[in-house]
């Protein structure tokens, strides 16, 4: 775990975490089939927080598989990209965390945030929270870390070169 820390304190990952407010989610759906969806998110410095409502197809496909991928990225030059592991806890809850408005006003401007939290208020009797503890995570940054196959061959390259 201490190595997820390690990754995630990372200046670029914190900056990933803190500014950009939709994460995709990769998980397997009851068909087999992989699922990539955006939504809003918060970090609370160890896991990843998420709300969704209890009917969503997502809710039971966690419960029959809770492992995930997570990717937050941005297109840069260079790009930079947070990609993390883990496994999925789902906690049913009354009402709308406060939570899950602030994960969403991360995406929305804020003339617009009474309107939305009135609407959801009405509509959300229950929600579903998700909770995804980093098990495994790796920053690509494009100037100190690359993808694993580029720095193989950047590395092969090298030493051909000598």
């Amino acid at each position: 775990m201490a190595d997820v820390a390690e990754v995630m304190a990372k200046p670029i990952a914190q900056r990933l975490l803190h500014d950009e407010p939709l994460l995709r989610l990769s998980y397997t759906a009851l068909d087999g089939g992989p699922r990539v969806i955006p939504l809003g998110y918060l970090w609370d410095g160890n896991s990843f927080l998420i709300w969704t409502i209890p009917i969503s197809a997502k809710v039971r496909a966690l419960e029959a598989d809770p492992r995930v991928a997570i990717t937050i990225d941005i297109v840069g030059p260079p790009p930079r990209v947070l990609l993390a592991r883990g496994q999925a806890e789902l906690t049913t809850v009354d009402g709308v965390p406060d939570g899950y408005l602030e994960a969403s006003h991360r995406a929305m401007p804020s003339a617009v945030w009474d309107n939305f939290d009135r609407q959801v208020g009405e509509l959300y009797e229950q929600m579903v929270a998700i909770t995804i503890t980093p098990e495994w995570a790796k920053l690509l940054d494009f100037e100190t870390t690359a993808p694993s196959a580029v720095e193989k061959l950047a590395r092969a390259r090298g030493e051909a070169a000598h």
